[in-house]
């Protein structure tokens, strides 16, 4: 069957409207036939219900909109999912298709005069002053989406912003596409160990495998992050070092690689970052904004760009001295090794054997003591002791690969939301760690929806050899995305557009995330999260004393890397109109003149590959991360003051911040927890910056 036929209702599991995603039964076949069958039920459902509808209400029109907008939801959300887990030629092609035609609806009712009229008619009247702040604040919301969706533009620039919309969401797909086909269109075989000198068991094992799954013998190492990281960190070889940091920074770029040396340039995103930002500015200034920027962040925590760039600013002022003093280190200790021309491909190498040399640990040592199980078990724990929650696997619940597990959450013996994990680096599934929603908390005519998230990481699998063993910065990943999870899972608020993450401004989305990334530094946690895969002995004290020590290890160099991203992103949607020609490197090199104390080589692509802002929704919006990072450090400096786990103040951040979601303004919601404004003296202290 091909992707545009169309299979009956009772053919497609994509219709059934299932508690949970049936991944055994989803086939590419069945994508854009459900897509175009409930789009068009939604589009007449709401036709229906206007022209019967004189004085809309909450219930007699939102709650039914709701309902159906759920179930398109839940169609879509496995097929997305699908796409970045176990992404097949087929599953790509019915997805862009699907996903050309939900932008085209999104922009249609986000330009439809009768449904703005109905929200503008329900604030007006005096039924909207008895619903709830979370009601209230997702029919604002909604206004506000509406004329940042076009709604008051005429007839002709509505048209052309919808064009560029569908155009905007085909350019985001195939810049993914692009990055992912790139990483995976690399990799180098040897089948001499000794050409991987240096690589630690866990590395030589992934590359091994890696081997084996492409029917070769000996060792393959790839592009995908495990594998990079692994030699770039430890491999002798310096000339193997330049080899790979070149296939990566050059990837989905006009100087990419494949395998066999040949050029990859077919997945060259330049072009497409370039229309990217031509049709963003345009859709600002079709709205009125001067530029993409200032459009970005009519839905965030900040209010202007320059607020952003004094914010970002005045951290790399404080953090330079000590990133120069970190990267003068780093060339001395180098240059002890006879490397007189220090390049970027020495950096993470050198930097491992530094930080061995002055505390005798690495993140390879430590890995052996924490086995990925036992992590995740110590996780719940943690959650258990801040939260009150109990986590249990449900081995029954079918998932997309035997690596993927489900999870149910409960309080109190109620189950209270459910989680898919999927922890594993493997071929077809995109790199990065990621949460996203599967089911979205609302109340229903039949009860309480659960809230379902799916928690997705690209650690090193278990091998023939060895389990998965997580380096500690992985057991932080991993602790990072759950943040996200509990901020989805634990929401009380039952109106989807403000339930969990949802309605939340993007530049506080990461606070939970973050904050509890805080836990993993802590002794007494370290004790839950470790034991040695073989002994189940615990993290020796000397160890921890020593992890303990290096945490701010060039933290300086680390905080300027990320205000480059940040900033970069910023001033190019910010400075577009006034550049002319665009010049995407220009804008970058001006940054890190600015910012930086390492310049990386003139044929470094990394925006090629920056998928964050190109393809991930944090255009103009990187800045987030920091923000946001400002905001978890402060609020887990109560933690700090009052005990890890004392209760109230776990008790305080569940229901003043992850209970509330998108239901009040964030800001708002952070005082009510910290008892004042934030500040960014707990982070530059968190990273050993002088306050």
């Amino acid at each position: 069957m091909s992707n545009t036929e169309t299979p009956s209702t009772a053919d497609n599991p994509l219709l059934a409207n299932p508690l949970l995603p049936p991944f055994e039964s989803i086939k590419p076949e069945h994508v854009v036939g459900a897509i175009d069958q409930l789009i068009t039920r939604n589009k007449e459902a709401l036709e229906t219900l206007l022209a019967a509808n004189e004085a809309p209400t909450w219930d007699n029109l939102f709650a039914k909109l709701e309902a159906n907008e759920d179930e398109l939801g839940k169609a879509w959300s496995p097929v997305s999912h699908l796409n970045g887990v176990l992404n097949s030629q087929e599953l790509r092609e019915a997805y862009n298709q699907a996903l050309m035609k939900l932008t085209q609806y999104g922009t249609e009712l986000g330009q439809h005069q009768g449904l703005y009229q109905a929200y503008q008619q329900l604030v007006e009247s005096e039924s909207f002053k008895s619903l709830s702040q979370a009601h209230q604040k997702a029919v604002q919301n909604s206004l506000r989406d509406f004329t940042l969706s076009g709604i008051g533009l005429p007839k002709e620039q509505q048209a052309q912003f919808a064009e560029n919309s569908q155009r905007l969401s085909e350019l985001s797909s195939q810049f993914s596409n692009n990055v992912l086909d790139a990483t995976h269109a690399w990799h180098k075989h040897f089948t001499d160990e000794s050409a991987l000198a240096g690589l630690p068991d866990s590395a030589l094992a992934l590359a091994k495998q890696a081997a084996q799954n492409k029917q070769l013998e000996g060792f393959v190492v790839t592009l995908d992050i495990p594998s990079y990281l692994a030699v770039m960190t430890y491999a002798q070889d310096r000339s193997l070092r330049e080899e790979m940091y070149r296939a990566y920074c050059t990837r989905a770029s006009e100087f990419g690689t494949k395998a066999d040396g040949s050029s990859a340039d077919e997945w060259d995103n330049s072009d497409l970052i370039l229309e990217t930002l031509k049709l963003r500015q345009q859709q600002a200034e079709l709205l009125g904004f001067a530029n993409y920027a200032e459009l970005s962040l009519a839905k965030k925590m900040a209010k202007t760009p320059a607020q952003v760039e004094e914010f970002l600013l005045d951290l790399a002022d404080r953090s330079r001295a000590m990133a120069e003093q970190e990267l003068s280190e780093l060339k001395a200790f180098a240059a002890k090794d006879g490397i007189t021309d220090y390049q970027p491909w020495d950096a993470s190498f050198y930097s491992e054997q530094l930080k061995q040399e002055q505390h005798s640990i690495s993140q390879e040592s430590l890995r052996p003591y924490f086995p990925a199980d036992k992590v995740v078990n110590g996780l719940f724990t943690v959650a258990n002791k801040l939260f009150g929650l109990d986590i249990a696997e449900d081995s029954d619940i079918t998932t997309w690969h035997n690596d993927a597990k489900y999870y149910t959450v409960s309080r109190e013996g109620q189950q209270i939301a459910g989680f898919y994990l999927d922890l594993y680096a493997r071929e077809h599934k995109r790199g990065g760690a990621w949460m996203d929603e599967c089911r979205v908390r609302r109340r229903t005519q039949s009860g309480m929806q659960l809230p379902v998230a799916y928690l997705t990481c690209n650690f090193n699998p278990p091998s023939a050899e060895l389990p998965s063993l997580l380096t500690h910065d992985e057991v932080t990943t991993l602790f990072h995305e759950f943040g996200h999870g509990l901020h989805h899972m634990l929401t009380e608020i039952d109106v989807a557009a403000v339930s969990g993450i949802n309605g939340v401004e993007w530049d506080a989305v990461e606070l939970p995330s973050q904050f509890l990334e805080n836990w993993c530094w802590h002794p007494e946690v370290i004790a839950l999260l470790s034991g040695h895969f073989e002994t189940n002995e615990p993290l020796p004290k000397d160890l921890l004393d020593k992890m303990l020590a290096a945490k701010n290890f060039q933290s300086g160099m680390q905080m300027l890397r990320q205000i480059e991203f940040a900033l970069f992103d910023l001033r190019l949607h910010w400075q577009y109109p006034t550049l002319d020609p665009v010049s995407v490197s220009g804008v970058l090199n001006a940054v890190r003149e600015r910012v930086a104390v390492i310049t990386p080589p003139d044929f470094n692509r990394f925006e090629n590959g920056f998928s964050h802002i190109f393809a991930g929704g944090y255009a103009a919006g990187y800045y987030s991360y920091k923000w946001a990072e400002v905001l978890s450090s402060d609020a887990f400096s109560v933690f700090e003051e009052n005990g890890i786990f004392d209760a109230d103040s776990g008790k305080r951040f569940l229901t003043e911040i992850l209970q509330k979601g998108g239901s009040k303004d964030a800001n708002e919601l952070f005082v009510a927890f910290r008892g004042r404004e934030p500040n960014t003296d707990a982070l530059l202290r968190h990273s050993g910056i002088r306050v």
